[in-house]
């Protein structure tokens, strides 16, 4: 048989927004912004109370209580993105036999961006038409379109636009598959997911295992989730769905109907039977669509809607391009529902295969219409050829991800066949980790520069311990130590690093932070200025990394001491800003609260005239329409209309 699976590179040239750097501020809180976010609805307990929990079936009660999301730590925010859109090469992976083309960018999560059936030339999947990151990942930047893969906690993963390794690997019909893997940092988890088209297949098969190389279990979550377009109807093998709105609570429902959508943003979390195979399709008028089927490890499916109102309205048009339609997103994951984690034992390892095709069919026959093209059988005999080839060594090379993978493979020296995080990759931001490994010291920075990010799992935190308590030492151990939830601890690392060091301001940031944490707004505040003059005073370039630092400092700055009615001190850090930073969305909405602050509602009302773009705008956030209200009783412009619940009093 003449294999015809082809795997190639390719430039997707798009109207792109920058990506920009990193946050360099150590992300001491989770990711608020004033509002509830999809991405990290009620962290602390999942939006679920005791009371509540009583009512829910006893496994999803005990997944929505374990292990839920306490720290961004050890990932960095990414919030360096903005809205001006370019014509931007992007580097492209095409896998592609007779019957599928499957586009996979490796350097943004690996998401595959366009699945087409070529007999029919129907783009399967929602291709969003533009590249614009919106802060709905769990830190940060994301971006709507395609299939991504979402591991880590609650909500889009931290790598939804992080290079992940990818490599070509022996298929099991002897042609090649594309494998992507990297290293999860929130959970210290390594993944790979397998793609590969059989010859002649009209599916695309993903082949995914996560491993747990560690002496405990940890909390493992997984959804893959595909956009698909607005207008298509949703089938799915289920009679009851969960339902999450507006007010954040799970509530039993019967499953909404085809076509379902809502005034507001709603999840539907679907009841499969236990004995029902697992698929979801997303159908047009006519029956022709897309469906997502898996082996029975992947239990949940899903469904997202923005809703019919404005704000969801606004957030379609802010995530893609205007005039070219909307989407709903359809996910499979390892749980029942999002706001639950499953347990990976210690030492042990889950996989699965997913497989996505067209489908034609009425969707009340959409089952059927699965199973006579794609058996249940065939899938899981597929299953059985892929998983000896999980191991299977990559050949080429095709993208390189993260160091980090490296640098726990150095310390651990564990094999993980099937996904080498090779000593080449390690990095300038793995090197003063690689020489903590090797000498028990870190180094201290040859220049003036951001501090580098923080490594916190309890060995990192043990070799900080142990080593010279030098500042740069002080503040990389208080930073492990918050982590640890060890908050008195890390305020006096922190304040013996402040003593002697040479660079002041990234520890008094931490300290402010604590103040806040512990209520002390006013110590805070104080803190917080002093802070970024030191800042400034270091401040060697106009630089993207010393340019991120004032920016982020800055803001946090800002809204510290207008929280405590400072609003002198907050001109002087306003002024103090670069002028490009001056003009972003994020600092024109500070301006114009300062200027409501200085007593000046004119001046604040004619920022909001002139127009701004939050481009960081958290989902679910409500500071825009907050402010807006304080200057007067006129309706919110459409424009900034993000709203996701109904206005309340």
């Amino acid at each position: 048989m003449v294999i015809v699976t082809r795997i190639r590179r390719e430039v997707l040239t798009l109207p792109a927004a920058e990506l920009g750097p990193d946050n360099p501020l150590p992300p001491l809180r989770l990711l608020d912004d004033g509002g509830t976010a999809h991405a990290l609805r009620a962290v602390g307990d999942h939006g679920a109370d005791e009371c509540e929990r009583d009512a829910l079936p006893r496994d999803m009660a005990r997944g929505i209580g374990y292990g839920p999301l306490r720290s961004l730590l050890p990932v960095r925010i990414r919030d360096g993105y903005g809205r001006t859109r370019e014509p931007r090469a992007l580097d492209a992976l095409v896998i592609e036999n007779d019957r599928l083309r499957a586009t996979v960018l490796p350097g943004l999560g690996g998401r595959v961006v366009s699945l087409v059936h070529l007999p029919t030339d129907r783009e399967l999947l929602y291709r969003n038409p533009v590249f614009q990151p919106a802060n709905l990942a769990l830190n940060g930047a994301w971006y709507a379109g395609g299939i991504e893969w979402n591991i880590g906690a609650t909500g889009h993963g931290a790598l939804s636009c992080a290079p992940l390794h990818a490599a070509r690997v022996p298929a099991p019909d002897g042609g090649e598959m594309l494998r992507l893997w990297e290293w999860e940092r929130l959970r210290d988890l390594p993944f790979q997911v397998d793609l590969w088209l059989p010859d002649g297949s009209d599916f695309l098969y993903a082949g995914v295992r996560v491993r747990n190389p560690h002496e405990h279990p940890v909390p493992l979550y997984w959804w893959s989730g595909t956009a698909v377009p607005e207008d298509r109807r949703i089938a799915v093998p289920a009679k009851d769905a969960w339902e999450f709105g507006p007010e954040r609570r799970l509530r039993r429902v019967p499953v909404p109907s085809y076509d379902a959508c809502h005034p507001c943003a709603t999840d539907w979390f679907y009841d499969i039977p236990q004995e029902r195979r697992r698929w979801i399709a997303a159908l047009d008028a006519d029956g022709h669509g897309l469906v997502q089927t898996s082996t029975d490890e992947l239990r949940g499916r899903k469904q997202f809607v923005w809703g019919s109102g404005p704000g969801g309205r606004r957030w379609q048009e802010w995530l893609g391009a205007s005039g070219t339609g909307g989407y709903r997103e359809i996910q499979a994951g390892l749980a029942r529902t999002q706001l639950e984690h499953v347990r990976l034992d210690a030492g042990g390892e889950v996989s699965w295969l997913e497989a996505y095709g067209p489908l034609t069919a009425h969707p009340e026959r959409a089952g059927e219409a699965l199973e006579a093209v794609l058996p249940r059988a065939a899938l899981d005999a597929a299953r059985a050829a892929w998983q000896p080839y999980a191991d299977a060594e990559p050949g080429e090379l095709l993208a390189t991800g993260s160091g980090w993978g490296a640098l726990e493979v150095l310390r651990t020296d564990r094999k993980l066949p099937g996904t080498p995080f090779a000593e080449s990759t390690l990095g300038e931001e793995q090197a003063p980790w690689r020489e903590l490994l090797r000498t028990g010291t870190l180094p201290e920075p040859r220049r003036v520069r951001p501090p580098g990010p923080t490594l916190v799992a309890p060995h990192w935190r043990d070799m900080l311990e142990t080593a010279p308590a030098t500042p740069h030492t002080e503040y990389h151990l208080g930073v492990a130590q918050w982590h640890a939830g060890d908050r008195a601890q890390a305020v006096r690392s922190w304040e013996r690093g402040l003593r002697l060091a040479p660079s002041l301001w990234p520890l008094l940031r931490c300290l402010a932070v604590a103040d806040q944490e512990h209520g002390h707004h006013e110590r805070a505040a104080e803190r917080y200025a002093d802070a970024f003059d030191d800042l400034c005073r270091e401040r060697r370039d106009d630089g993207e990394t010393w340019t991120a630092a004032c920016a982020a400092l800055g803001r946090e700055a800002l809204e510290a001491l207008l929280r405590v009615r400072r609003v002198a001190d907050a001109r002087a850090v306003w002024e103090a800003l670069l002028p490009a930073t001056r003009e972003r969305g994020r600092f024109r909405l500070l301006e114009a609260e300062l200027l409501l602050a200085e007593g000046r509602p004119r001046a604040a009302r004619a920022v909001f005239d002139s127009g701004f773009e939050v481009a960081d705008l958290r989902e679910g956030a409500d500071v825009v329409d907050r402010l807006w209200a304080r200057l007067g009783d006129e309706p919110l412009p459409a424009r900034y209309d993000f709203r996701l619940r109904p206005p309340g009093p």
